[in-house]
């Protein structure tokens, strides 16, 4: 039997596992997972989230295993859906649940994933509560180390599925958390003046986590959201950040599977790349402008699209919630989402621009320095704030902590200076200062580097290419250097985020787990584009 190591049992390990089920030999396949239970996956996990955070995907979205999401969540008594606060008569297939439910779905597949995997004459080993600590590949296969008192072993092919990583908790202290998933949710935050950088989904879930801690949400029948705190909470304020202070929007209806696009096709996106970086972005742009003029012209000429740039785009796609507010802009957008939701009306820009992210992303790493420097601060911005639309449910409780005047939001603008004291935080920011007794940075998973690899062996054989990313086949195995060409598929969505921006979320984990999966039988078609290294 061929020997597979899975390093990692979160979302992306389990599709990689469930794709290797169509392998038409039985594999020897090994999963080591650092947290306590393998399948579950840290976004999800019950130690890192409350049960009002909610997962920003529906059941119509997630990849199935098994079975579908919804079709498990059929499957539960009343009495365990409802420990989540959901009723029976209430679940569809497009409806936000909480994200420790999600990872019980996850945790089931899994544990089916084991047994049919025996059934079909695999041998399988699970490591739960183990961190595999250093990799290297050697001329008779991947040499793995890993925790508790286990061997090294060696692999014919490692699967590198770490998903996200946060700062470790050593870096915590009372005063200050270096993200959400740093202890926060096993702190008791006493009342007091709380800042929260960040006013995406993991900021706003941060300040709900708090204040739950000092209040009640109750909702009502019209579905309105009320916060009461309880009495001694007087004192607590939270304060949500970002250089722009705008919030995202809520989710909003639209088809799903996605419908194509006219315009911008995956032939048109090949035909541009083949004509060379030099005013890439522009004409990827001109496309792009092709193709909102014929879903929406009424919108484009509102906005006078065609008059706008890569540059300019941005300016306008925001400009509403900044002449409106984040609160008022909330509640507007709250309702008509709500609106379209129940008529199933889809509003033809927004779902342009939903589909044209995954259109654009595989030009990305072809775009010259400059270019790329121009698509991070304009294009990538409307693309993120698009298709991270939360849930209407986090925008109302967002409301509700507004109407109890527990909460406001604060721009920084593009300079400011963030200086992190052992007992407060304090931010300069034009011309004011903020002070608070705890800080939580609740800013999304940033793109790492070879650098920053947690397997030293693995890091020094990867560092002598002088790439400062790690260069992967369509397959994701690591082709450089040579020595470690295909024994390795890294689907590790950090290191990942360089060339490929929006690979973040379950789709994409399903995608990269099943070219994955494809390693042990195909050599790669081709390497996937590079971007040249942009220096911090």
């Amino acid at each position: 039997m061929k020997k597979i190591a899975i390093i990692g049992a979160g979302p992306t390990g389990i599709y990689t596992f469930f794709s290797l089920l169509k392998h038409a030999e039985p594999l020897s396949v090994t999963v080591y997972e650092k947290g306590a239970e393998a399948g579950v996956g840290m976004p999800y996990s019950d130690e890192e989230n409350s049960r009002m955070m909610l997962a920003n995907i529906a059941s119509i979205e997630i990849p199935p295993l098994f079975s579908t999401y919804i079709d498990w969540l059929r499957q539960l008594s009343d009495a365990h859906l409802a420990r989540y606060g959901v009723a029976r008569d209430s679940l569809h297939v497009r409806q936000f649940l909480p994200r420790i439910l999600l990872g019980e779905y996850f945790r089931d597949q899994f544990l089916q994933l084991v047994e049919r995997a025996r059934q079909q004459g695999f041998t399988v080993a699970v490591h739960e509560s183990c961190q595999v600590t250093d990799l290297e590949v050697t001329p008779d296969g991947v040499r793995l180390w890993a925790q508790e008192d286990l061997a090294p072993e060696i692999f014919d092919l490692a699967v590198i599925a770490t998903g996200h990583v946060w700062p470790d908790e050593e870096s915590t202290t009372q005063a200050y958390f270096p993200s959400p998933w740093s202890g926060l949710m096993e702190a008791s935050i006493p009342a007091c003046r709380v800042g929260i950088m960040g006013t995406s989904l993991s900021g706003i879930d941060a300040a709900m986590a708090i204040a739950a801690q000092h209040g009640v949400f109750t909702e009502q029948p019209d579905e309105h959201i009320r916060f009461e705190r309880r009495a001694g909470s007087e004192r607590l304020s939270l304060t949500l950040m970002s250089r722009s202070g705008i919030l995202p929007e809520a989710d909003f209806y639209c088809p799903i599977p996605y419908e194509p696009l006219t315009v911008v096709t995956e032939e048109a996106m090949e035909k541009e790349m083949e004509a060379g970086a030099e005013g890439l972005l522009d004409r990827i742009f001109a496309l792009m402008v092709e193709e909102l003029a014929q879903a929406d012209p009424r919108w484009c000429e509102r906005i006078n699209l065609r008059s706008l740039t890569p540059d300019t785009f941005r300016d306008a796609w925001f400009a509403d919630r900044e002449r409106h507010g984040p609160f008022r802009w909330a509640h507007y957008n709250l309702q008509e989402v709500e609106r379209n939701k129940r008529d199933r009306i889809t509003v033809p820009w927004r779902y342009t621009i939903l589909r044209l992210h995954e259109a654009v992303q595989p030009c990305v790493p072809f775009l010259n320095e400059e270019d790329r420097a121009r698509f991070d601060s304009g294009l990538a911005r409307i693309f993120i704030d698009n298709y991270a639309a939360i849930p209407s449910q986090s925008i109302r409780r967002l409301l509700a902590l507004r109407e109890a005047n527990l909460i406001r939001i604060v721009p920084l603008g593009p300079d400011y200076e963030l200086d992190i004291q052992p007992d407060r935080t304090e931010i300069y920011a034009q011309g004011e200062r903020l002070e608070f007794d705890v800080f939580i940075d609740a800013r999304g998973q940033q793109p790492l580097k070879t650098r920053d690899l947690p397997f030293p062996r693995l890091r020094q054989q990867l560092q002598t290419t002088g790439e400062e990313i790690p260069t992967v086949g369509d397959d994701y195995t690591l082709q450089e250097p040579e020595c470690v060409r295909g024994r390795i598929a890294f689907g590790a969505i950090p290191y990942l985020m360089h060339d490929h921006p929006f690979v973040q979320g379950l789709t994409a984990c399903a995608e990269i787990g099943a070219a994955m999966a494809k390693a042990i039988a195909e050599p790669p078609k081709r390497l996937r584009g590079r971007l040249p290294f942009i220096a911090d």
